[in-house]
């Protein structure tokens, strides 16, 4: 019997040995990607802009998983809580990962610590735009009409970054618009159209075509350049609004923390090349983003300084949300 377990425990320990080309290689089976949000927004785009490309580079299939609520806490917890082996991959936000942990006072996850950056997918701008009925063209009809009346001009958001937009400006110019809050880009979009909310601010990608077919009159980019998707729409800092004239935001891919350094290495080679890929780059820059790939090492280091910058503006507005 001895004998038979030192053989086992010798057996073990070759293959412990066996060099790193003799391993199964990574990714053997569908990789899920948790987009931590409804379909129809800017997140939902990119992931499935970019899907067959990264099925492609992979050699797997890439499966979409959309799971909504909480300004994406329910879908980013998800991902935290998941295996550590690459094949689960979160579609992490600037709202998720920079805002959200200073809003609630729990999201089911630690930004800094629960997840291990794969890369930067996108640099974006959020818009403000306007039912056409509202009576106004600029951000300063915008500030009038709220001053003007008071608690009666609402403005949608689906995430915690456009939230946090709105509060700045309200903050910032002393103006009384009144947030409310939705569960998806598609159903803040939805209510923005139909009338029940005068305002949204939104990633591009969610209401650029309606801008486009008339049904929204865009009215600022919270950004210091004009947005190619919509190049006649001035910034806000053309406007004047400088406090509110370069609120960035970005969507990029995570795993979960403690992730072999050999799988992030090959996923961040295939979101990269999906990210660069031309039929991608354009589908992506249509919805008014921009792709903007980076090394983990890079996104992260991003994400722990836009950390300590959103945390300080969201004192100073003092949003809670619990």
């Amino acid at each position: 019997m001895k004998g038979r377990i030192r053989c086992l425990a010798l057996s073990a320990a070759a293959i412990c040995a066996l060099p790193a080309h003799a391993a199964a290689a990574f990714p053997e089976r569908p990789v899920r990607l948790i987009v931590p949000f409804v379909p129809g927004g800017g997140t939902d785009s990119l992931a499935r802009i970019i899907n067959k490309k990264l099925s492609d580079v992979l050699g797997q299939q890439v499966v979409i998983d959309n799971r909504a609520g909480a300004q994406g806490n329910v879908g980013t917890a998800l991902g935290a809580k998941a295996r550590a082996d690459g094949y689960t991959v979160t579609l992490v936000i600037h709202g998720t990962l920079t805002i959200n942990p200073h809003m609630y006072s729990d999201t089911g996850y630690d930004a800094l610590k629960d997840f291990a950056a794969v890369s930067r997918g996108t640099t974006n701008w959020y818009v403000l735009v306007a039912h056409p009925s509202v009576p106004v063209k600029t951000l300063k009809d915008v500030v009038d009409l709220g001053k003007a009346k008071p608690g009666s001009v609402t403005f949608g958001t689906s995430a915690s970054g456009p939230q946090l937009v709105g509060e700045l400006l309200k903050m910032t110019t002393a103006t009384g618009l009144v947030h409310v809050p939705y569960k998806g880009a598609g159903q803040a979009v939805i209510a923005l159209l139909g009338g029940q909310t005068n305002l949204m601010i939104s990633s591009p990608a969610a209401i650029v075509p309606h801008v486009k077919n008339g049904k929204a009159r865009a009215i600022a980019f919270f950004a210091k350049e004009r947005n190619e998707a919509l190049p006649d729409v001035p910034t806000a800092l053309e406007q004047g609004f400088a406090d509110v004239s370069d609120v960035p935001e970005w969507y990029g891919f995570a795993v979960p923390a403690g992730t072999p350094a050999a799988a992030i290495k090959i996923l961040n080679s295939a979101f990269t090349a999906a990210l660069t890929d031309p039929e991608s780059q354009k589908g992506i820059r249509v919805l008014g983003m921009t792709p903007s790939p980076s090394t983990p090492e890079e996104f992260a280091k991003q994400i722990r300084a836009d950390y300590e910058r959103w945390g300080k503006v969201v004192k100073a507005a003092g949003v809670k949300i619990d």
